[in-house]
């Protein structure tokens, strides 16, 4: 805790010693368009008088952000996070509505129960299971501004001995109106309300764009650092379901009181990547309408032609460490005949990524009403796995990748956009896979309203991730290669969603088709599915509000062809019954109220420490669910703050205790919750 104060001091002195920067234009080509207006909540305006009635002679703030595409680096706008809604729950492991099982202390692994969330299996497999704290390059905010910014958020639960801390810090700063550079920085200590279950993680990283009417270029640096005790679960769920019976009658259980299966295990993951995009345009200087000034005009650079570039240098180490003598599905490494049970399980990737692109880009006349880019890119995987019975030799795979493909996009107008991106692979471990996915949106007036459609389509034929066929450690050895060798995965995908605003209705609804299916068996080894799966699922998200009083509600229904392979929930609920009202002069925002989480029965994956994975469960698989989560909220906004009080799993103890997110793993009983986001323009 002294850490974190004392960095908050020094981020605060940093601030003070910023002198205000050069103006940003409120139009800036993107390459793919123009952002007009600055993405800025007016609540965090500056020029305004305070409450003494003493004006603030300060600038107004004028920033955007924005993420890139994975593929190409595409500017993609993004809201500035400034809104106050559902905040209280951006910490929470379950998500902002509740879709995740997890093993119940903060940063623990978790799994999505909506399947049309989950990502397959990556390069990094062992970081797949920590959304919650590990981002990716294509998830990264940039941001541009007129004047520094700097958000800093902290997370805790007032509890110094079993409780939760997060600290994160972001700052962002314009040397010249289109050079920005900063940093990011996330500290999360779990320490656990059960034994043997702390985690440690800490982010730091740095960023840089340039965007330019010619050139633009974005840099990302990264850097996880991640250590979490595996407890393996409670070793009765009688603990919770019925403690009289465990004790005799004589007493309930405190959750630190309640014996886990493991005690000295863990896990650590260490990560960095770097990446960087870029390109440079051609193009011709063109005279347009000035948007400030009626009748004059101003001289606007139109690009026709870009070259792209895309570096990504990725490296990843996971380490298992287990000192506690257990029996998984089989044993493969012994360190000696004394200490047989110990593990030291190490592995190593690393990968480097480039892609090389050709863009003809939109409107820079009027018979192009589409962008039509080429690419092609070679990744080079180099993986290292144990290799002998002392676990001391090393065993190194190495893949190269080069696909080739194309995509057709239309980002401007007002009435339709769509994008259509595809890649073929044509040597070495490529050689035989594709991927096409689109998406088409059309915004229309019906009923003195405006309709929001989208539909997305995709389909892929492409190899398992590379640790679902090779790995080796202590208690898990596989290699499907040669005659042996695991088919490709084929998925296609359709999906609609409606928006309706006048109703506040949103409706999504898909069908996804799965041949040769990877997963996780009940032993955790990974086996594939000869047979089609299929995933239907449609989503309805419908508010109400009536004065102060809002109900905002989300109902998920999900069905698979084959539950015993892939078990999915029949419906996952999420419901949020709050007061939305403006205090002290409309200056405070106030929403309180209770929100509930809730899903159905189903035999949910259950969790491997020695693969950190889910998996299937076995013969005596048990059901998780039925059993509704109630957190108590207030969440208020005060001009460039936000934070909110929340009493988390309000209901426990009430009725039959079934709280478990992952089988034998509880959650958290009844806790109290604070968290504070904190912007600063200055």
């Amino acid at each position: 805790m002294r850490k974190i104060q004392l960095l908050l001091i020094l981020l605060f002195l940093c601030q003070l010693g910023v002198n205000a920067q050069i103006g940003n234009t409120n139009r800036r080509d993107d390459g793919f368009g123009y952002i007009d207006d600055p993405q800025i909540d007016p609540a965090m305006r500056t020029g305004m008088q305070d409450s003494s009635n003493v004006e603030i002679i300060s600038l107004d703030p004028k920033m955007h952000m924005w993420k890139i595409s994975e593929e190409l680096g595409t500017i993609i706008p993004v809201p500035v996070d400034t809104a106050s809604y559902l905040f209280q729950n951006s910490n929470l492991m379950e998500g902002m509505k509740g879709h995740y099982n997890h093993l119940g202390n903060l940063g623990a692994p978790r799994m999505s129960r909506i399947f049309f969330e989950r990502p397959q299996a990556t390069s990094s497999m062992f970081l797949d299971p920590f959304s919650i704290f590990v981002t990716k390059p294509w998830e990264h905010y940039f941001t541009n501004s007129n004047i520094p910014y700097t958000n800093l958020s902290y997370y805790t639960n007032f509890d110094k001995q079993d409780g939760e801390d997060r600290f994160k810090a972001y700052f962002s700063v314009n040397a010249t109106k289109n050079l920005a550079f900063g940093f990011n920085f996330d500290y999360l200590y779990g320490r656990g309300y059960y034994q043997n279950q702390s985690t440690s993680y800490l982010k730091g990283g740095l960023f840089g764009s340039y965007t330019g009417d010619r050139y633009k270029a974005h840099f990302i640096y990264n850097m996880f650092n991640m250590k979490m005790q595996e407890n393996g679960g409670i070793t009765d769920d009688r603990y919770i379901t019925n403690p009289e019976e465990m004790s005799g009658g004589k007493k309930e259980y405190k959750s630190t009181e309640m014996p886990t299966n493991l005690s000295k295990t863990w896990n650590y993951n260490k990560n960095f990547y770097v990446h960087y995009t870029h390109r440079y345009s051609l193009g011709f200087d063109k005279e347009i309408p000035d948007p400030k000034k009626e009748g004059d005009t101003i001289d606007t650079f139109i690009p026709v032609t870009s070259f792209i570039h895309t570096i990504r240098v990725e490296r990843s180490r996971h380490k298992f460490i287990s000192e506690d003598n257990v029996t998984y599905a089989d044993k493969y490494l012994d360190v000696s005949d004394a200490q047989n049970y110990k593990a030291l399980d190490t592995t190593t990737y690393v990968g480097i990524k480039n892609t090389f692109g050709v863009a003809l880009l939109e409107g820079f006349n009027k018979y192009a009403k589409a962008g039509l880019t080429g690419f092609i890119s070679h990744k080079y995987n180099e993986y290292t796995l144990m290799d002998s019975i002392d676990g001391k030799g090393n065993a190194k795979y190495k893949e190269n990748e080069v696909f080739v493909g194309g995509e057709l996009a239309k980002r401007e107008g007002n009435f339709l956009h769509y994008r259509v991106l595809g890649e073929v692979g044509v040597t070495g471990a490529a050689k035989g896979q594709f991927r096409v996915n689109g998406d088409l949106d059309l915004n229309f007036r019906l009923f003195k309203d405006t309709v929001n459609f989208i539909a997305r389509a995709s389909i892929s034929n492409t190899l398992p991730a590379f640790y679902l066929r090779h790995y080796h450690s202590k208690y898990f050895w596989w290699d499907y290669a040669g005659e042996n060798e695991m088919d490709k995965e084929f998925r296609s995908r359709i999906e609609g969603e409606l928006n309706i605003n006048r109703w506040r209705t949103n409706l999504k609804a898909g069908v996804e088709n799965i041949k040769n299916y990877t997963y996780l068996d009940a032993t955790a080894n990974p086996t594939q599915s000869g047979e089609n799966i299929q995933v239907l699922s449609a989503t309805l998200n419908q508010n109400f509000r009536v004065g102060i009083l809002c109900w905002d509600n989300e109902v998920t229904w999900q069905k698979s062809s084959k539950e015993e392979i892939l078990p999915l929930p029949d419906l996952s609920v999420y419901s949020n019954l709050y007061l939305d009202a403006k205090l002290a002069k409309k200056v405070l925002s106030l929403q309180l109220g209770a929100d509930v989480r809730y899903f159905t029965k189903y035999k949910a994956p259950t969790y491997t420490p020695a693969v950190q994975q889910f998996h299937l469960q076995g013969e005596e698989a048990i059901d998780i669910g039925g059993f509704p989560i109630v957190n108590v909220y207030a969440n208020f906004h005060l001009k460039r703050t936000r934070f909110f009080v929340m009493y988390s799993h309000a209901n426990a103890g009430m009725g039959t205790a079934k709280y478990f997110m992952a089988p034998h793993y509880p959650i958290n009983q009844g806790l109290i919750r604070f968290g504070l986001s904190w912007n600063f323009f200055d």
